[in-house]
Formats: C-alpha cells, structure tokens, sequence
C-alpha cells in the first residue's frame, strides 16, 4: 500500500504538498510528489498502485510508455543531443545543417509537436520570405529528414515524423547554374593570372595561376585544395598520388588520387622551397575564389557569365576537370571514380557535353561498310529482305504483311 505523508520540514504548512512513497513493477521504492491537498493525493497514489498492477501483469508496454515519455521531452535537448551526433562530419555542414533544421522547427516546444505539416507550412514561409531556389528547397528539406531519421535510429520515435514532404524539381529551378572551360580557355585562364601583376583576394598572379592548374589537373574542390602540403603529394612513386586527408574529404575518408603527369613535373617545382606542412593554398577556403576567376577571365575578354551559366572557381576547375575526362574518352565509370562520386548521376550534373560535342561523337559513328545502298530494301517494298535476303515469290500476302 501506498503512504501519504508531509516531509518532516512541511509539517503543519498548508502550502506545502503532500509525498507519495510506493513500491514500483521491479520492486523498488519509489517516491513521487503529490498535491497539498490530502484528498487529490490519495487519488493520485490510488492511480499510481493501479498502474504498478498493470504493469505486473503486462497490460501496459513499457516501451510504448517510454516513448510517451520521450515525445513530452523539449525538443531543444533532442537538437542538442542530434548536433552532437554531427561531430564526426565538417565544421560547416554541421552548423548549415542545424541552422536549416532549427529554422524549420521554429516554435515547436516538445518532439511529439514536430510533424510534417508543420515542417511543410514552415518551409514555405521560409521560400517565400527568402526566395529559395529549388534546390536550397531540398537541402533544407534533406537537413529535417536526417534529424527525423536520428530520432528513428535513437529510439526517440518510431518513425520519422517528418518523411513524406514531396521535394521540388531542382532541373526546372537553377540559380547557379555553370558551365565547364575548355582546356584552351583554362589555359588562356592559367596565363591571364600570371601575366596580370595583381593581388586578388590576397593572391598573386603565380599563385592564383597554381590554383587553377591543381583544380583543373585533380578537381579537387577549395576546402581540398586548402588542405594540401607537401606531405599531401608522394611524386616518387611509380604512379605519383596524391592523399587529400579524411578532414578535409567531403565525404570525410582519405582519398588518394592518380596525378597527371604535367602536374606532377609542377608541384615538384612548388614544393621545392616549402616547409613539410606548408599549405600551398593558404585559406583559399575563405578567399572569393569566384572573384579571382572573374577578374582573370575578364582581362583576356572570356565572359565570365553566359547563356550556358557563369564560369566561377568551382566550374573552371571541378566541372571542367570532369567534363574534360568524358570529352577525352573516359568512361562515365572512371569518370565518377576519379570525381570521388557515390551516385553516377552526381557525376552526369558536373559534365557539360554540347552540340558540337555531340555533333563530334556522332561523326565518329562508324559506318557499316559490307552494307551498299543495293543491299538494304526500299520503304514499303517486299522484293527486298533483311539485310539483303530476297523473299520467296511464293509467301503468301498475309504472310508478307504480318
């Protein structure tokens, strides 16, 4: 049975509750505090021995009573415990992805509150208040949808409260949209750098040029690039490599990466002056890099905007990296391998292929040359067979028509 009493110090005090001392399902004392009225406690103790009862005999799951508990929590301390998680990812898709999922919880007090409808309602306040593009639309969208998934892996909830919101068509919908360099435009790019006699974002021409050149020979993307020292390359190899450290990868695991030869006689040079751990590209991270390519392709009259999309770091190197693997006979295998790519259809939105250059592919289609003109049967006519074999005179109409 349950006992009711006062604490020895609220003894006599009418504002003061009154304490329930009860024996829970496992057989453990347990305490819990009541009301200061006497008459609201014991109904209150009564409720609490008829659950323990309950309880013994399996009529109440305790699972599904810890998830009720659970979904009463301040979603606050779940955001915290969620962006703990993220620990083992980069600095900053951490903080972007929790300020994408903070803005989309908005007022919501408790788990149990978070639900698609309301994420929904206010990611398109968001759009509309910031005018998103479609594809910023979805990485808000993937940022909510792998804080659900979190809440399903750690048992806060049994499903993802938030799966389900249709995500937008980001092909109908590009704000940024980029377009590779050919190798002849990189190089005037490499020459306009080094020719130019200005500092750009901190840059000297030779510097800047050294950028373009790496991003276009390895694709390697800034925050990459910003990580490379000496002790990054291993020239002397058989196959020189280069390693870009698991901190610094994307996708956070070390990646080693063939190097082509005219980098390799480069780098040599580069390096021969620095110290083990000097960064060939100080913080290019945090440079305009965007910036740099502008003011260089400007210079020798290459626009760095055109119908096809604009020309900023980013396209002048990764993209015209990828593109140019394709265009010189790389398979979209190799492609994808070298772009450190999961999905090969990530690899199909860095490659720019024209009409010339499909025009190109086509003119090397080779033609079928045991075949004439005489061999192949003209439109509607049954004298003719497949690949030059005469029908029989003797098959019947009905036969030549099926």
């Amino acid at each position: 049975m349950a006992s009711i009493a006062k604490r020895s110090r609220d003894k006599g005090k009418k504002n003061k509750p009154y304490w329930i001392e009860y024996v829970d399902a496992d057989g453990k004392r347990a305490f819990a505090k009541g009301f200061t009225d006497k008459g609201l406690t014991e109904q209150l103790a009564a409720k609490l021995e008829n659950e323990v009862m309950l309880r013994k005999r399996g009529m109440i799951d305790p699972a599904q009573e810890r998830l009720l508990a659970i979904r009463q929590l301040p979603i606050q301390e779940s955001l915290a415990a969620f962006e703990r998680s993220m620990d083992n990812t980069t600095p900053k898709h951490q903080k972007l992805t929790m300020t994408r999922v903070r803005r989309l919880v908005g007022d919501v007090k408790t788990i149990g509150e978070l639900d698609a409808e309301k994420v929904e309602e206010a990611l398109k306040e968001i759009r509309r208040a910031d005018d998103l593009g479609a594809r910023t639309y979805n990485h808000y969208l993937q940022a909510i949808d792998e804080f659900g998934k979190w809440l399903v892996a750690t048992k806060r909830m049994p499903s993802n409260p938030v799966a389900g919101i249709e995500r937008l068509n980001s092909e109908t919908d590009i704000r940024h949209k980029r377009r590779a360099l050919t190798p002849e435009e990189v190089s005037r790019l490499v020459e306009s750098a080094r020719r130019s006699g200005e500092v750009v974002q901190g840059y000297e021409g030779e510097l800047r040029a050294r950028a373009y050149l790496t991003s276009f020979f390895t694709g390697l993307r800034r925050q990459e690039l910003g990580s490379l020292t000496p002790r990054s390359f291993r020239l002397d190899d058989a196959q020189p490599i280069l390693k870009v450290a698991a901190a610094c990868s994307k996708h956070r695991r070390e990646d080693t990466l063939p190097m082509h030869p005219e980098l390799v006689d480069m780098v040599r040079e580069w390096v021969r002056d620095l110290g083990p751990d000097d960064l060939l590209f100080p913080r290019i991270e945090r440079k305009k890099t965007w910036y740099m390519v502008k003011k260089d392709l400007e210079r020798i009259g290459i626009p760095y905007e055109t119908h096809e999309g604009i020309a900023d770091f980013h396209a002048a190197g990764r993209h015209s990296h990828i593109t140019g693997l394709l265009r010189d006979g790389a398979t979209l295998v190799e492609a994808r391998q070298l772009a450190r790519h999961a999905d090969v259809r990530m690899t199909m939105k860095y490659t720019h292929i024209g009409l010339q250059d499909q025009a190109d592919a086509l003119a090397g289609l080779p033609y079928p040359k045991t075949c004439t003109n005489a061999d192949w049967p003209g439109i509607g006519r049954v004298s003719g067979g497949v690949l030059g074999q005469k029908v029989s005179a003797d098959v019947s109409r009905g036969d030549r028509e099926g």
